[in-house]
């Protein structure tokens, strides 16, 4: 038997909330397989991603003895809630996987000379996780024929929906 949905989206808490995207990876990448990854965070960075002040663009995955890291993504302290401590917005910050995953993106890594880049940040059941994906650089061809298929794409909307 089937529940009712006698909830609105907007009161339940397991919803999924984007906080940060990385538009530059799928521009700069062919993006193959996607995983989720909690994060290690401390307070100051939990209220600072509360309020949205994160930046993934120039972030990365380092894989190392058996652990995964990212490095770069930019978490901008707060003014209230850091006055007490000295907070590095550009820390290294630990990635939670399981091992079968972090083996795969390993492997994928030395053997394919793939790359490991993350894609969005999100809030989850009240925790904050990050989806990584295994990507493959794009070549400077291979990016405009992205911007030309994006415009034919643009183009088409437009003449079907004048034509109709």
């Amino acid at each position: 038997m089937a529940k009712s949905g006698s909830k609105s989206s907007a009161g339940q808490s397991n919803a999924a909330s984007t906080i940060a995207l990385n538009k530059k990876a799928k521009f700069d990448y062919f993006l193959t397989d996607r995983f989720e990854a909690g994060l290690v965070l401390e307070g100051w960075e939990v209220k600072s991603l509360r309020e949205g002040k994160v930046q993934l663009t120039d972030a990365h995955i380092l894989l190392k003895n058996n652990e995964a890291f990212m490095i770069g993504g930019q978490i901008n302290p707060l003014l209230q809630a850091s006055s007490h401590i000295r907070p590095d917005n550009t820390r290294i910050r630990k990635l939670l996987l399981n091992r079968r995953e972090i083996s795969k993106l390993m492997g994928a890594v030395a053997t394919q000379g793939f790359t490991v880049v993350p894609t969005a940040m999100y809030w989850k059941n009240g925790r904050a996780k990050l989806e990584i994906a295994l990507a493959q650089g794009k070549k400077d061809h291979d990016k405009r024929a992205t911007l030309k298929d994006r415009d034919w794409a643009r183009d088409k909307q437009r003449i079907l929906r004048t034509s109709s």
